[in-house]
């Protein structure tokens, strides 16, 4: 399994709506070797601030007709909301793998630890700080140039 790899995939997704002038956030869903799915904060195009991009790629996860996540890996640049949180413990992802903490509104170690919280019936392996740097840049660079 290369983290990496697809956190670059990740990445490129943040790029983009970076591009598109939405917040930086991109994500992906692995399952073994291949990219099911893959898609980037659409906020400000959707009209909709739940348009995450782990909130999409589950949403499209469903609509796929896959029920429940067990056997995948969801890759987001930025660490999960409360809400993305709920999802992912919802949908039952077998697997997070994120890049840089949101010391403002992260629910997987910085505020809350939703995704750890014995209370919930389900908890994914959590893995952090995967190209960390680099996801972070990508968000400074882009509030940098709204200043």
């Amino acid at each position: 399994m290369n983290d990496q790899l697809f956190m670059q995939v990740a990445l490129d997704e943040a790029r983009l709506a970076a591009a598109e002038d939405e917040i930086p956030v991109g994500a992906c869903l692995v399952k073994g070797a291949e990219i099911l799915l893959r898609d980037h904060n659409r906020s400000r195009q959707l009209d909709n601030p739940l348009a995450h991009a782990e909130k999409l790629i589950l949403d499209k996860a469903q609509e796929m007709g896959l029920k429940y996540l067990q056997d995948y890996t969801l890759y987001i640049t930025l660490e999960p909301c409360l809400m993305c949180s709920g999802g992912i413990i919802l949908a039952r992802v077998g697997r997070v793998v994120y890049g840089c903490s949101d010391p403002k509104a992260g629910a997987a170690g910085s505020i809350y630890q939703s995704l750890l919280d014995k209370s919930f019936n389900h908890h994914p392996i959590l893995k952090r700080g995967v190209l960390a740097s680099e996801c972070a840049l990508t968000l400074t660079d882009f509030f940098k140039k709204k200043r």
